[in-house]
């Protein structure tokens, strides 16, 4: 079995982060290791990606990954249920495929960002799915947001043909449409049991190491990450909106806000869009809504309660009925002020 060649893929502005994930287990599960150390220049040795790369799934954040890795030299074949969503990255130099195992057949390692577990599950594991296209040597790469049992069910189909499953490569941040753009793809890699097996990638990480266990852990984490961020973004919505009755300036409050220990980058960026009432699409609203949804159902498999998230969650489900399901996730002020307008 011939090995997959090591990746160093890089952008005009190349981050100091060098990232590096290990797969263990082969098909009794895996265990994913985050491990990045800090570097100035592109590690020594390789050059880019010789290998095909697949990637299913074009949206808001599928796109920009796919394109970054067009743009990094990669061989990319694509697929979307929306085929006319494929028409930029072919346009770039991408090549096309009908079917999720016809992608998954053609290249070495298979990328899939899904928008849920039950798209996720189907491109993986349904008629026509990448399961059907692995084989030894190849990989899958699901960096989608998911539960664990989802991310345990599309591994097990995944390995069972001899392929690797690399669980998530973890592309969460409150500034994942920003930041996308300036994503490098860098050392990725996974070695399968029986072989060593390494695929390059991209992916922009802390400078720190993580060790989250058997799969589905790293499913755990992110809704555990997105829930949080869900959270925060009401109150934020909430000392929005008081600031200004009170008769406080919102921007000011925004300033002093990433001046103090409360400082996140969120507000910051998010901040003075809202005070304006616009809401630029990075992080759909209904995404958000979903992933709190999926970590409520979390919490009571394991009897814990999480009521600011329980009240979180109803506020999202206000502003999609009020049809803003598609507007980035901070619209969700929108719903506090329809509750004030209907006093």
């Amino acid at each position: 079995m011939a090995a997959m060649a090591a990746a160093s893929l890089l952008c005009a502005r190349a981050a100091a982060a060098a990232p590096t994930l290990r797969l263990r287990g082969g098909g009794r599960g895996a265990r994913l290791v985050f491990s990045c150390s800090a570097s100035s220049s592109s590690p020594s040795g390789e050059g880019g990606f010789s290998g095909k790369v697949g990637f299913l799934g074009l949206g808001i954040m599928g796109a920009p990954m796919a394109s970054n890795l067009i743009n990094a030299g990669c061989d990319v074949t694509v697929w979307n249920r929306t085929r006319s969503k494929c028409d930029p990255l072919l346009s770039l130099g991408a090549k096309y495929e009908p079917s999720p195992a016809d992608v998954a057949s053609s290249c070495d390692v298979t990328f899939a960002m899904l928008a849920d577990p039950e798209s996720a599950v189907e491109v993986a594991c349904g008629a026509n799915g990448a399961a059907q296209g692995m084989a030894p040597g190849k990989g899958y790469v699901d960096v989608s947001t998911v539960d664990a049992a989802t991310s345990k069910l599309i591994g097990k189909h995944i390995t069972s043909t001899g392929a690797s499953f690399l669980e998530r490569c973890d592309f969460s941040s409150c500034t994942v449409g920003p930041m996308l753009t300036r994503y490098l793809f860098s050392r990725l890699q996974f070695q399968a049991q029986k072989s060593q097996q390494k695929m390059g990638c991209s992916s922009f990480l802390p400078q720190s190491r993580f060790f989250l266990g058997d799969v589905g852990k790293g499913a755990d984490m992110k809704l555990v990450v997105n829930m949080v961020m869900g959270s925060m973004m009401v109150s934020f919505s909430e000392g929005l909106l008081l600031s200004e009755k009170v008769g406080l300036d919102p921007n000011t409050l925004v300033e002093v806000i990433s001046q103090g220990a409360i400082s996140a980058p969120m507000f910051s960026l998010k901040g003075p869009s809202m005070v304006k009432a616009a809401y630029p699409t990075a992080f759909p609203l209904k995404h958000q809504q979903k992933d709190l949804r999926l970590a409520l159902a979390l919490a009571e498999s394991v009897s814990q309660s999480i009521p600011t998230v329980a009240a979180a969650n109803e506020l999202y489900k206000v502003a999609k009925s009020l049809g803003l399901a598609d507007q980035d996730f901070s619209a969700v002020i929108e719903a506090l002020k329809a509750k004030e307008q209907s006093k």
